[in-house]
């Protein structure tokens, strides 16, 4: 006989406590954790902890090296048989835009920014340094109220839902990085996160949550293309025949590595930060050069390295040369049978909820979806709240999502016996 599932019970519960998960998602808003500040990110590491401890789960809070805070890792019901269900994550966000004056190249002597900066975000903090939360016409605002605490909490709350009902089949882990927005630089979290993930029956990255309700199966991989182009530093005036100019060989080099961009492949190659000159009457003897690269098969991240190699070795202005390197922050997370049947389950589940269908969309941008998916987990991403604008002053969740998101996973996880089945 079948048990009945108790999805009454679920729902209720999630909307009783909306008030309770709107105040946890402004409380970690205003707790800051820019994953470039170790000491900001590891207060939003503890607060989370607390809150799980709380709930009783069986925390572990992982070192992955000096630089970043640490890997969190939580399980409810750690000695049940069966594969556990897994939440993935991250607590980091990016830091505020810097000011006008600490921009690249406006004298104030920054190095080459991280990858966490915000596309066009100005400081978005109130004065004493926390984030400003609000609603405002059923959205929230506020910094990483999208990307992605908004998925946090949700994550926390399928398991308090969960726990109010007595459900008690399987493990469930939850696993939030807190250098994601860093690509992981200087750590092991990588690493950590297959290794964590490994054995799991599907894993629901927490990512953002598209506003058309598609589920990302997909993601092109990343990488960075770093070329310093080394002339001859002349007087503009005096010495033009004497110098080399590393701007105008780096002006060679970014329309060529411009044209690697195959989008047919799914390929981008955009060259990002131009870095070169000291003064506007000297000609520069130095052009750093960032470059962005996208991409979907191991194939194209090759022949894009190998391009940009040949780029930087052939001089167009006589008398430079360019060193090179190329540092990938993040694979690509691939479209697999397995990322397709645990999509349909979940947008079969929101149909029987009275959510609708929810279809399939590939993403450019990066996520730890790549690592889950490396453990042999079957991982969909971009299931948290529902939202836009990430990483810049604009972004935004739409509210409702929190509690439809908290339902619809809840939901889920009661009937992925189903799911595990129909894998085989």
């Amino acid at each position: 006989m079948t048990a009945v599932r108790p999805y009454t019970e679920i729902m209720q519960y999630i909307d009783a406590h909306q008030d309770d998960m709107i105040a946890m998602w402004k409380e970690l808003v205003e707790t800051p954790g820019s994953s470039r500040n170790r000491k900001a990110a590891m207060q939003v590491e503890r607060r989370l902890a607390g809150i799980f401890r709380d709930m009783g789960l069986d925390v572990t809070e992982h070192d992955v090296g000096p630089v970043n805070s640490c890997l969190l890792e939580a399980v409810w019901g750690r000695e049940r048989t069966g594969k556990p269900v897994l939440f993935g994550g991250h607590y980091d966000t990016v830091e505020p835009c810097p000011a006008p004056g600490n921009m690249p190249g406006s004298g104030g002597g920054q190095d080459v920014p991280g990858r966490d900066r915000g596309e066009d975000a100005p400081d978005v903090r109130d004065g004493d340094g926390t984030a400003h939360f609000r609603i405002e016409s059923g959205r929230a605002h506020g910094l990483g109220v999208l990307d992605m605490k908004g998925g946090i909490v949700i994550a926390i709350w399928v398991i308090k839902a969960l726990q109010a009902a007595g459900w008690k089949e399987r493990p469930v882990r939850i696993l939030l990085a807190g250098d994601e927005e860093k690509g992981h630089a200087d750590s092991t979290t990588a690493e950590l996160l297959t290794r964590l993930a490994s054995g799991a029956l599907v894993c629901f990255n927490m990512e953002t949550g598209r506003m058309s309700r598609e589920i990302c199966v997909a993601r092109r991989g990343g990488g960075d293309g770093i070329m310093i182009v080394h002339g001859v530093a002349a007087h503009a005036g005096n010495d033009y025949l004497r110098g080399r100019n590393a701007v105008v060989e780096a002006a060679h080099k970014v329309i060529e590595a411009a044209a690697l961009t195959r989008l047919d492949a799914g390929t981008t190659v955009s060259p990002t930060i131009i870095q070169g000159g000291q003064v506007p009457n000297g000609i520069p003897g130095e052009c750093r050069i960032i470059i962005d690269t996208r991409y979907t098969s191991p194939d194209e991240k090759l022949r894009i390295m190998e391009g940009l190699r040949k780029i930087a070795e052939k001089p167009s202005v006589q008398g430079t040369h360019t060193d090179f390197r190329f540092e990938e922050y993040m694979g690509p997370f691939t479209e697999t049978p397995d990322t397709d049947a645990l999509a349909d389950f979940l947008s079969e589940e929101s149909e029987k909820l009275g959510f609708g269908a929810m279809g399939r969309c590939r993403l450019g941008g990066t996520s730890d979806a790549t690592y889950f998916q490396a453990a042999g987990v079957p991982t969909v991403c971009a299931v948290g709240v529902r939202g836009e604008f990430n990483h810049t002053c604009r972004e935004y969740a739409v509210v409702d999502s929190l509690f439809e998101r908290a339902k619809l996973l809840a939901c889920a996880t009661l009937d992925l016996d189903a799911f595990g089945a129909g894998q085989g």
